[in-house]
């Protein structure tokens, strides 16, 4: 049996409340646990010490038994020195312009750069006929 460190949500509509539960990982979200190890209201201040409850003992057990903790358990694990602070990383590319304004922004750097070079490159040539006239 493969066990996971999970939150299971109790709250009302609006009014998120989480129980932290050993379960199953096999089991639906809000179904069947093993033991209830802890809460989180997410309602609270983030400085609050009733945002996050957990029994560190029975965590301590249980990761020892081999349950893994999900994300968000892990980070609560984090903060009170249970664990490591797991990597989570956006594969999608949402935060990205879309194809069309990627194309905008390259032209105007295209066109940007065309004029940084077009500004540079008279100044050379207009010393050197300069310098002839001199000699």
């Amino acid at each position: 049996m493969s066990l996971k460190i999970r939150m299971t949500r109790i709250g009302a509509k609006k009014r998120p409340f989480y129980r932290i539960v050993v379960a199953d990982s096999r089991s639906p979200r809000d179904g069947r646990f093993i033991e209830k190890i802890g809460t989180y209201n997410p309602m609270l201040a983030k400085d609050n010490p009733q945002r996050v409850i957990l029994d560190t003992d029975r965590a301590k057990h249980w990761l020892g038994v081999g349950a893994l903790p999900s994300d968000r358990v892990a980070i609560f694990l984090h903060a009170l020195g249970l664990g490591d602070k797991p990597t989570i990383t956006k594969t999608t590319k949402a935060h990205l312009p879309k194809a069309k304004a990627q194309e905008r922004l390259k032209a105007v750097a295209d066109a940007k750069a065309a004029a940084e070079a077009a500004a540079a490159a008279p100044a050379a040539p207009a010393e050197a006929p300069a310098a002839e006239a001199k000699a």
